[in-house]
C-alpha cells in the first residue's frame, strides 16, 4: 500500500496522530447559504465594479463590459458543468490540482497545485494594494493625516492571518454580511444610474456584439474572468459541508449565475450613467474614482461616504475568502506529501488549517514590504499599490486560474473516460471541451498582451516576466511531480487522493499498533 513522507508510522506517537482528526477538515460545517456567502465573497462587488470595470473601459477601451460578462458567464457555467459532475466523485480541499490529478495525472497534479497557490496568493496580495490605497485615501480625506499605504495593508495582513485561525463558520458569518451589504449598496447604484441617465438615456449599446471589437478584447477577458474568481473555489469547502455531492454543485451554478448577471447590470449602469460614447474617455480620467464621482452626483455625499468605507470592508472579505482557499491548498498538498506533513494538520482547538494560514501570511507581508520598498508613498507615486500592486498581481492570478479551468476541463473528460463511464457522460464531457478549448484562448490572448494588462510600455521586460511567474510554477510543478515519480513513488501515488489517503493511513496505522 502506499506511503509517503508524511505517512511513516514506525513511531507510536505518529499512530497516534493519525488515528486522531487533525488530518481532516471538520465536516457538516457548511451548508448551501454559508459556502455561497463564503465563495461569492471572493468577487468583491464594489472592488469590480469601482477598480476593474473602470480599467476595463478606460484602459482596454472595450465599451461591451457588460455583454463580456455575460459571455463569460456562458463559457463558466459550461465550465461548471463538468467541474460539477467531478465534485461528485471527489472531495478534497485541493480542488483544481486534486481534479488534474485524478484526471490528467499525479505529476500533472503537482503542477497545478503550484499554479494555484501562486495564482491565489498573489490575488490576495494584489487586494492589500488597493485596500492600503483607500485607506490611506479615507485618513487623507477625513483626518488629514497623511498614512503611508503599506501601514494598513501589513496591518490587514495580520488581522487576516488571525482570522485564518479561527473556525470557518465564524468566517463565513463576516463574509456574508460584508457581501450583502456590498451588494445592496452596488444595487442602489445601479438603480440610481437608471433613473438618472447620461445624455444617451437609458441606451442598450453596450450590448451590441460590435463594442467588442478593440486591442483590448484578449486583455478585457483575462481582467473580467477575475471577477468571477469564487465560484471554482466550492470543492475546496467539500470536505466541510453536509452533503457536499448536492451542495457544491449547487453553490456553484447559483455563484456563475449570480456573477454574471449581477456584474453585466452594474457595468451597464456605468454606461447608462455616463454615456456609451462617453464611458472610455470618462474612466481613463476618472480611474477608480469613476464609481464614487457618478454616486456622489446621484446619491449625495453621504451615500458615497458610506460606499468608500464598505469598499474596504468588501475588500477585506476577498481577502479573507482569498486566505482561507490558500490554507486549504497547503492543507491538501501537506496531507498527500507535496509540502511538509505539518501543512497536513489542521488546529486541534478550531478545525483550521493553520500551517497553510501562517505560510499565506509570511507570503503577503513579504510582497507588501516587497512593494512599499520600491513604491514609497506619499514620497511616491500615490497610486502605485493600485496601478503596480493590485494590477500585477491581480493579473497574474487571472492568468493562473484561468489556465487551472482549463486544465481542469481536460482533466474532467480524462477522469470519466478512464471510469469507462464516458458515454453516460458524453453531454457533460462535451461541455468540458468546449469550456476547456475557450479557456485556453482567452489565457493565450492573455500572455499575447500582457503588457496592455499591466500599462508596461512595449518592449518592457513585465510582458513576459509577470506571466513568467505563472509559466515557472507550471514547469517547476511539473519537474516536481516528476522528481517524485522517480524518487518517491508512494508520494507520487498519493496526488489528489485527499481523505482516501487519510483513510489508508489510519488503516495502515491500526493495522500496525494491532
Amino acid at each position: 500500500m502506499p506511503t509517503g513522507r508524511s505517512t511513516t508510522l514506525q513511531d507510536p506517537a505518529e499512530i497516534r496522530t493519525y488515528k486522531g482528526q487533525d488530518r481532516a477538515l471538520r465536516a457538516d460545517r457548511l451548508g448551501t447559504a454559508g459556502l455561497l456567502l463564503s465563495v461569492l465573497a471572493a468577487s468583491a462587488p464594489l472592488m469590480v465594479v469601482a477598480g476593474v470595470m473602470p480599467t476595463t473601459f478606460g484602459v482596454m477601451g472595450i465599451v461591451g463590459q457588460p455583454l463580456l460578462f455575460v459571455i463569460l458567464g456562458a463559457v463558466l457555467a459550461l465550465f461548471s458543468i463538468g467541474y460539477a459532475e467531478m465534485s461528485r466523485h471527489v472531495h478534497n480541499a485541493g480542488a483544481f490540482y486534486a481534479y488534474i490529478a485524478r484526471g490528467l495525472g499525479p505529476t500533472a497534479g503537482a503542477g497545478a497545485s503550484l499554479v494555484a497557490l501562486v495564482a491565489y496568493s498573489a490575488m490576495q496580495c494584489g487586494v492589500y494594494g488597493i485596500l492600503g490605497f483607500e485607506i490611506s485615501g479615507l485618513f487623507a480625506t477625513y483626518l488629514e493625516i497623511e498614512l503611508a499605504w503599506w501601514i494598513p495593508a501589513l496591518l490587514a495582513v495580520a488581522v487576516t492571518g488571525a482570522l485564518g485561525w479561527l473556525k470557518i463558520d465564524l468566517n463565513a458569518k463576516v463574509l456574508g454580511v460584508l457581501l450583502l451589504v456590498e451588494c445592496a449598496l452596488v444595487v442602489v447604484f445601479d438603480i440610481a444610474a437608471l433613473a438618472e441617465p447620461g445624455a444617451e438615456g437609458l441606451s442598450l449599446h453596450a450590448f451590441n456584439p460590435e463594442t467588442l471589437s478593440g486591442a483590448g478584447f484578449g486583455t478585457a477577458l483575462c481582467f473580467c474572468i477575475a471577477a468571477f474568481v469564487g465560484f471554482e473555489q466550492s470543492p475546496v469547502y467539500a470536505e466541510e459541508t453536509s452533503k457536499p455531492h448536492i451542495v457544491v454543485s449547487r453553490v456553484m451554478f447559483l455563484a456563475v449565475a449570480f456573477v454574471a448577471l449581477f456584474f453585466a447590470l452594474s457595468a451597464w449602469a456605468l454606461t447608462v450613467a455616463t454615456g456609451p460614447a462617453e464611458v472610455v474617455k470618462t474612466s481613463a480620467e476618472a480611474g477608480p474614482g469613476l464609481l464614487f464621482q457618478l454616486t456622489e452626483s446621484r446619491l449625495g455625499t453621504t451615500f458615497t461616504d458610506v460606499l468608500h468605507v464598505l469598499f474596504v470592508t468588501g475588500m477585506f472579505a476577498a481577502m479573507l475568502s482569498f486566505h482561507n482557499v490558500v490554507a486549504r491548498y497547503a492543507f491538501a498538498m501537506g496531507r498527500e506529501g507535496l509540502l511538509p506533513a505539518a501543512f497536513g494538520r489542521t488546529n486541534a482547538g478550531t478545525g483550521a488549517p493553520g500551517t497553510g494560514s501562517l505560510l499565506q501570511t509570511g507570503i503577503a507581508a513579504l510582497v507588501v514590504i516587497a512593494f512599499a520598498v520600491t513604491d514609497d508613498l506619499p514620497a511616491g507615486d500615490p497610486t502605485a499599490p493600485v496601478l503596480h500592486l493590485f494590477t500585477w498581481m491581480g493579473s497574474v492570478g487571472a492568468l493562473g486560474v484561468t489556465l487551472l479551468m482549463a486544465a481542469a476541463s481536460f482533466a474532467v473528460i480524462a477522469f470519466f473516460v478512464r471510469r469507462g463511464t464516458a458515454g453516460a457522460q458524453v453531454w457533460r464531457l462535451v461541455a468540458a471541451g468546449a469550456a476547456g478549448l475557450a479557456l485556453l484562448a482567452i489565457a493565450a490572448y492573455t500572455v499575447k498582451d500582457f503588457g496592455v494588462l499591466v500599462g508596461a510600455e512595449k518592449g518592457s521586460a513585465l510582458s513576459w516576466a509577470l506571466p513568467g511567474i505563472i509559466g515557472a510554477a507550471v514547469v517547476g510543478g511539473l519537474l516536481y511531480g516528476a522528481v517524485l515519480r522517480r524518487s518517491r513513488p508512494e508520494v507520487h501515488a498519493r496526488i489528489g487522493l485527499g481523505n482516501e489517503a487519510f483513510r489508508l493511513d489510519q488503516a495502515a496505522a491500526a493495522d500496525i499498533a494491532d
